[in-house]
């Protein structure tokens, strides 16, 4: 079992930037991938961000927060990290930390095993 919890979320203005965190613990599979998601208000889909292998690169972006967002790992304090810059109302919602046990990456939320209760991200303009 694999626990995360995010933490950082809040309210930023257009064009700043916002980092948030997601602590893991339990049992940190070599092959685990972590990626994050976000759901805007008022939808049901969750939406991928970003992810990448626990241990290896690369990180994947989706298209609409390639060269805005990063994604990094401390593995020694089993923390994954999203930085989010230039951001946009479009970016608010609330995010989620997800991981899955094994490989491969994968785009698709329904594909992981594991997520943390999200934070709220909120973009005013």
């Amino acid at each position: 079992q694999v626990q995360l919890v995010e933490s950082g979320g809040g309210l930023v203005q257009a064009g700043g930037s916002l980092r948030i965190s997601c602590a893991f613990s339990g049992h940190i599979f070599s092959s685990l991938i972590v990626a994050w998601f976000r759901q805007a208000p008022g939808k049901e889909r969750r939406e991928f961000v970003a992810g990448s292998k626990w241990r290896y690169e690369p990180t994947i972006y989706a298209d609409s927060v390639k060269g805005r967002f990063t994604l990094s790992k401390d593995n020694a304090r089993n923390t994954v990290y999203l930085q989010m810059d230039n951001l946009t109302t479009e970016d608010t919602g609330d995010y989620f930390c997800a991981a899955k046990s094994t490989f491969p990456m994968s785009t698709s939320a329904g594909a992981y095993d594991y997520w943390g209760p999200g934070i709220r991200v909120t973009v005013s303009s």
